[in-house]
């Protein structure tokens, strides 16, 4: 047995007051296996890992248990005993942890190759630096970085999403060591990344023997790579076993919840059943997910995605984006075509998903219809009427008409003014509301429309779960009356009972409000359960585009192909 965590209790200190945070937490991990640990944001899962090292931030501290560890040398040691030297020689010697951002977790302003050059001089003292240079590109080919030389010498900014993680992997086993945490590494990577990050890691435990503690909110990624899962709720762990068997027949009502609100396991345009819905049906949430469907489905209409009319709403001809880069006085500028002879018809009342890897071109395809990005060339037509040469009062009108929703909805929501003020903004731009008594009155309707109540009117962003804040955003962008909303990636960062309740919000919406969406986004799934049309990107171009289903049933570009067969965990 590698790791040992005993009755491990965590608690929050602020303003003389203590909360618990984890509560008498009991697991282990044996030397060469993968664990999971499971569960929604807040659950105490990265409370949990971050004990292990002892890097809790300063308002938790650790007030109960035992974390045991064996060593390289067969020593078991108490890591919550130990000195700050002593844990030092054991962070990325013997454990060392992958973070979700690796941008943030990467320093922009020292290259990427000597940032893992600091981590190995620093842990092997007795290597000469040339030596330690040559480990470095030695490990950029072992986690399968492209031209290693040239990642060496680029900064953070320079690279993927994906060529970043893979960075902080190299730097996270430069040491070898004997357990390896992964805190979300795959949240926000296209599906095609996130396979690659999974095989690489699953490569990497084979080769060199290591366990992997993997997080993770995905069931479907923890499906693929882990052998054990442990289900954190509040701060407990809630069940624990084998993957299969928790998959396939899962105790506790909580982990069921889990596994119900999956977009996968339902059919299009069905609503989609969330936590609370569990929770109505038996309070102790023993009711299985094919007896609460049913309960639900019969004590509610399902959410019908409205069929297409076949009037077009927004008509892109022949577009082309690129971007230009100044090259200096005696330098011609150069240009990066991003965007190449794009075609796309909108329909009234339909869900077109826009799918694709990152640089595919699908969010520069929202901000060109939005007039955010000029066009090279091309001809976009709304209602019929071109959008190219708007003047100020016309382009006012034309975003009134067409709102975009964006993926993080915290920086995109100002944090010096309350929701109330936020929501009624776009109303006081488009002169909508006569008086301040009028427009406090439709705001309060937008909360109510979008599920949120009167009493958060006056609150601010920071006060707001993530999927609280992205049904602000949503109810910011309804409060012109749209016809055309244009979805960024607006729920892949939400946990799966937070993103069904947003789905189910925008089906609704879809459906009383006769909108239409274009849905950008990289979870095939959720594009497959939203979208009646379907059309792929890469590399800036048009690669599939048809009925959704038909797409998925039998694609026809080799692409969309791989795209499919990259989903975590099957279709």
């Amino acid at each position: 047995m590698l790791l040992r965590v005993n009755n491990l209790c965590v608690d929050s200190f602020q303003n003389n007051k203590q909360f618990p945070i984890c509560k008498n937490l009991n697991f282990s991990v044996d030397a060469g296996e993968t664990l999971g640990i499971l569960g929604e944001s807040g659950s105490g899962k990265s409370i949990s890992v971050l004990s292990i090292l002892q890097l809790l931030p300063p308002s938790l501290s650790i007030t109960g248990g035992n974390i045991f560890f064996t060593s390289k040398e067969g020593i078991e040691k108490d890591l919550v005993q130990l000195h700050t030297k002593e844990l030092q020689s054991i962070r990325g010697t013997e454990i060392a942890m992958v973070f979700q951002e690796p941008m943030t977790s990467l320093n922009p302003v020292f290259t990427c190759g000597d940032q893992v050059l600091e981590t190995i001089v620093r842990h092997k003292t007795n290597l000469r630096r040339t030596e330690a240079r040559d480990q470095v590109f030695e490990l950029f080919n072992k986690v399968k970085l492209p031209e290693p030389q040239r990642i060496f010498n680029s900064y953070p900014h320079q690279l993927s999403g994906g060529q970043k993680q893979r960075v902080m992997i190299a730097m996270a086993i430069s040491c070898n060591p004997r357990l390896l945490i992964c805190d979300e590494p795959t949240t926000a990577l296209d599906v095609t990344v996130q396979k690659s990050i999974l095989d690489l890691l699953k490569e990497l435990q084979a080769d060199l023997g290591m366990s992997i503690l993997f997080i993770t909110h995905d069931v479907s990624v923890v499906a693929g790579i882990a052998q054990r899962i442990l289900v954190f709720y509040k701060g407990e762990i809630v069940e624990q076993g084998e993957v299969k068997q928790i998959l396939s027949d899962a105790k506790h009502a909580y982990t069921r919840g889990l596994l119900a609100c999956r977009s996968a396991v339902h059919k299009k345009g069905e609503r989609l059943m969330t936590l609370e819905d569990f929770n109505s049906q038996n309070t102790n949430y023993n009711s299985n997910f094919q007896d609460a469907k049913i309960a639900i489905a019969n004590n509610s209409s399902l959410t019908e995605i409205n069929t297409p009319k076949q009037r077009v709403l927004l008509s892109i001809q022949n577009m082309e984006v690129a971007f230009r880069n100044s090259a200096g006085i005696f330098n011609k500028s150069s240009k990066n075509q991003i965007l190449h002879h794009i075609n796309i018809d909108v329909f009234k009342g339909e869900t077109l998903g826009l799918v694709g890897e990152s640089g595919s071109g699908k969010t520069t395809i929202g901000r060109a219809i939005m007039k955010l990005i000029e066009t090279e060339t091309g001809e976009i037509f709304f209602n019929g009427k071109l959008t190219n040469h708007l003047e100020k009062k016309e382009l006012q009108n034309f975003r009134k008409k067409v709102q975009i929703i964006f993926q993080d909805p915290y920086s995109s929501l100002n944090p010096k003014i309350t929701v109330g003020e936020m929501i009624a903004e776009p109303l006081i731009v488009h002169n909508l509301c006569k008086s301040s008594a009028e427009r406090k009155k439709r705001v309060m309707q937008l909360l109510k429309q979008v599920n949120l109540s009167g009493e958060h009117y006056s609150r601010y962003p920071h006060q707001f779960s993530g999927g609280q804040r992205q049904r602000i955003g949503i109810a910011r962008a309804l409060a012109v009356e749209p016809e055309l909303l244009i979805l960024d990636e607006s729920v892949s960062a939400l946990d799966v009972s937070i993103q069904a309740q947003i789905l189910n919000l925008l089906n609704n919406l879809k459906k009383t409000l006769n909108l239409t969406y274009i849905f950008i986004s990289h979870d095939l799934n959720t594009v497959r359960y939203m979208s009646d049309r379907l059309i792929v990107l890469k590399d800036g171009r048009i690669v599939e585009q048809g009925n959704t289903d038909d797409i998925f049933k039998a694609p026809k570009s080799e692409y969309t192909v791989k795209l499919i067969e990259a989903i975590p965990g099957g279709q």
